[in-house]
């Protein structure tokens, strides 16, 4: 597996898909008056706490649209054990409430990766937060080394090379690679420092900044461990937690990657081979997968196409981690799965257009994710000690090629520090409402059930048939609001994401079978 491709896998296995979401919350008791946030209705300046802010335009990925914001400026030091050195100015943005006077609490957008904006995300998942922002204002805040926080970038530059799929892994580039990431990272940063514990002081030094007022917390993939953690070091802070695509405390991010996807990808294909229509098309999808790989394995494919983005001429060399890598990306939304089972017998045929063409679209925005070091910050201080790789993975289709590629890179990448119980389950009374898609190949169900076990006041709700990232899917951003409006994740009435399920799977280029 390429190194390139591996650094963006990492990033959207532990992360990310590559959504994230954010809630905003209310008084600890659902009946009290509640205060308002003093915020004049139509006010270009106003200050919150010690922080002044002032209207501001946030640019939109490959748009020329922007989104109306308040911004304000916000350091803290990069290295808290000495203030006196290097200060990192931190970006953040606040999103009015379509109310006249908010409730003062404050939902908090958590985004994932590790490496991903909150920010740069915030256009993409802005309708999940309409029920939520009829009374809230919402935080986004760039964790450092990410987005406008002083981004942990590979390029000395901060342009970021283009994805490429035409490397298999190899231990030597893996290494020159990670090495001329440090270099370039260290001419503005202290790698160490940029970890999740010291995003959440950071967090809880803008929350006093703000007047302190209580946070609801929301957070998707990665952003479940930021939340958390945040929960576990500053409680009095907290009022409640949405955790949707929940990697528990407990888990080694990294280690569970291949068995997750390999579960998620029969349980797709199990669809297919009990939907007549995709069963006569197709076969069994998983056996002509395992098909493919043998022989691309064996013998990888020179492929010539056309960017179905930048429409210019490609070229790629396809082998067994190229083609891990391509499945799962599909494998996270019901949509892209659903282009699966054709995809990969069209790949069986020799046409590996869709397969790499949609991959190239499905992976275009996580592109700076492939030239951060924010993953490497993140991971090798807080798992890679304990990451070992199981011989039983190897024939699985993600292998182990990636856990092997990420101890040799933490070999060379500085760590930062860890707190003892980092790892240990979160234990708390605070309202947790935990989402989970049924089909998510990074973080299962399994994972939403053990998080539950330790929580007293917590409620687990799956989305049938749904992948990756939940929040925004059916009738799940009204339960959120609701949630956040009561503190009472048991009292839901949540049938109506028994409405939810998986798409039918292509049985052409037209759509599946009628």
């Amino acid at each position: 597996m390429k190194p390139r491709i591996l650094l963006r896998i990492v990033v959207v296995l532990a992360a990310l898909g590559y959504f994230a979401w954010s809630h905003l919350g209310k008084p600890a008791n659902p009946a009290a008056a509640r205060s308002a946030t003093p915020i004049p209705a139509r006010a270009t300046e106003f200050m919150l706490g010690t922080l002044k802010f002032s209207a501001c335009e946030l640019p939109q990925k490959k748009s020329g649209a922007t989104t109306s914001a308040f911004c304000a400026p916000f350091s803290v030091p990069e290295n808290r054990a000495a203030p006196q050195a290097r200060s990192i100015a931190l970006k953040l943005a606040l999103i009015k409430s379509d109310a006249a006077a908010a409730d003062s609490d404050i939902v908090v957008f958590l985004a994932g990766g590790p490496g991903q904006s909150a920010i740069e995300t915030w256009p993409e998942i802005a309708y999940a937060f309409a029920p939520l922002r009829r009374h809230h204002h919402v935080l986004l805040l760039d964790q450092r080394g990410t987005g406008g926080s002083n981004p942990l970038t590979c390029t000395p530059d901060g342009k970021q090379s283009p994805p490429g799929m035409d490397e298999g892994f190899d231990p030597a580039q893996m290494d020159a690679r990670t090495r001329a990431c440090l270099a370039a990272v260290k001419q503005k940063a202290d790698p160490t420092q940029y970890t999740t514990t010291e995003a959440v002081a950071d967090l809880e030094a803008l929350r006093q900044a703000l007047g302190a007022p209580q946070f609801d917390l929301v957070g998707v993939s990665y952003g479940t461990r930021v939340a958390q953690q945040f929960t576990r070091r500053h409680a009095d802070g907290v009022r409640s937690v949405v955790l949707d695509s929940v990697a528990p405390n407990e888990v080694v991010l990294g280690e569970d990657f291949a068995v997750n996807l390999e579960q998620a990808l029969k349980a797709q294909f199990a669809l297919c081979v009990h939907t007549p229509a995709c069963s006569k098309a197709f076969g069994d999808p998983y056996a002509t997968l395992g098909k493919l790989r043998a022989e691309l394995r064996a013998h990888p494919r020179d492929f010539a196409f056309r960017d179905p983005v930048s429409f210019q001429a490609a070229h790629r060399q396809v082998n067994e981690g190229v083609l891990a890598g391509l499945v799962r990306m599909f494998a996270y939304t019901p949509e892209s799965a659903a282009l699966l089972p054709l995809s990969i017998a069209e790949a069986d045929k020799g046409n590996l257009a869709p397969l790499v063409g949609q991959a190239q679209i499905l992976t275009g925005d996580l592109a700076g994710l492939a030239d951060s070091g924010m993953q490497l910050s993140v991971i090798c201080s807080e798992d890679a000690d304990q990451l070992t790789s199981r011989p039983e993975d190897a024939e699985l289709v993600l292998g182990v090629a990636m856990i092997e590629g990420l101890k040799s890179a933490c070999a060379i990448w500085p760590r930062g520090a860890r707190p003892d119980d980092f790892h240990q389950p979160l234990s708390t009374d605070k309202p947790v409402l935990v989402l989970e898609g049924e089909l998510d190949p990074v973080t299962p169900p399994r994972y939403g059930e053990q998080v539950v076990k330790s929580l007293r006041n917590a409620r687990l709700i799956v989305a049938r048939g749904q992948g990756h990232n939940v929040i925004g899917r059916g009738c799940l951003p009204k339960l959120v609001g609701e949630f956040v409006e009561k503190l009472d994740a048991k009292a839901l009435d949540a049938k109506c994401v028994d409405t939810l399920g998986p798409m039918p799977a292509f049985v052409d280029f037209n759509g599946a079978a009628p």
